[in-house]
């Protein structure tokens, strides 16, 4: 896939995610008002949508029709959008912007943001479990364990307890991986996973897919540190420089900015090789491995 193609790619289906999350969440009208616009607020007008895109062009590779992988893709997203509320509170890394604009908690106060965070987390669960869903059972309840067990304690929520308790303190790589692979790889190994269940592949293909999924996991936090350093609070939409205000552990700080781009890259080779059985269908993929080191934001 060609830079304009996978520039397509991108657009159309952030594009579809906005939609569908617009049609999804409750209209701001309703009672309770503030919940709902804070929801919504959180959800819509912001974001790469990473790990939806991830959902779709697994599809893509798999040739699964995208109407199948909307609600899964849906749900990634509405966990993440959770995660960033709670992430942004004062109680963890207190940060007012996200997406350029007010964080949730900055714009809604603390109660509502922490009840938006609940129910956008809620809603992503409901979303895989409606009784009009045409997948299958069994595959309904695949799904339902997978973004349970990425967004809990053995993985985004475990993460972030560890990133917590790492304030301060000098982790070594594999610690450091360890942590990473929980707080921020789960959830997009989940993107990758949900629609590997949906096309019912087989564990050798889904191995493939899973590897990559790690590799561009860790890649895209390393990247992130050092966006953190290089990069421009208007470009990156939220307070440059806040893991160095709040003494946290990070790649840069441990391997400096030159060996945390040489791992950032090495992931990233990794990831394209781990598809390496798969034809040109899996060129959005590879496409994604790529922007996640090229990325301003």
């Amino acid at each position: 896939m060609h830079d304009a193609a996978f520039t397509r790619f991108l657009a159309q289906h952030q594009q579809r995610v906005e939609r569908l999350l617009d049609k999804i969440l409750p209209d701001a009208r309703i009672a309770p008002q503030r919940l709902h616009q804070a929801m919504r607020h959180a959800a819509l007008g912001g974001g790469k949508r990473i790990r939806p895109l991830l959902t779709y062009a697994t599809g893509r590779c798999l040739g699964v029709d995208p109407q199948r992988l909307d609600r899964p893709a849906a749900a990634i997203e509405l966990i993440h959008a959770y995660s960033l509320v709670h992430d942004d509170l004062p109680a963890m890394d207190d940060d007012t912007l996200r997406h350029g604009k007010p964080s949730c908690h900055a714009a809604f106060g603390e109660a509502s943001a922490i009840l938006a965070g609940d129910a956008l987390q809620s809603l992503a669960f409901h979303l895989l479990a409606r009784t009009d869903d045409p997948e299958k059972p069994e595959i309904r309840l695949q799904l339902l364990e997978t973004l349970a067990h990425a967004a809990g304690s053995r993985g985004m929520a475990g993460g972030q307890q560890m990133d917590i308790d790492a304030v301060g303190s000098e982790l070594s790589l594999p610690e450091l991986e360890n942590m990473h692979i929980h707080k921020t790889g789960a959830l997009i190994c989940a993107s990758v996973r949900v629609a590997a269940l949906v096309a019912e592949i087989d564990e050798a293909a889904s191995q493939g897919l899973g590897h990559y999924a790690k590799c561009i996991g860790l890649a895209f936090q390393v990247y992130d540190d050092i966006l953190d350093i290089e990069g421009e609070t208007e470009e990156l939409g939220k307070t440059q420089g806040k893991d160095q205000q709040e003494d946290k552990p990070t790649y840069p700080r441990l391997l400096g900015l030159d060996g945390a781009r040489e791992m950032a890259t090495r992931l990233v080779d990794d990831a394209l090789e781990s598809l390496s059985a798969f034809d040109h269908r899996a060129d959005a993929l590879r496409g994604i491995a790529r922007y996640i080191v090229t990325r301003r934001h």
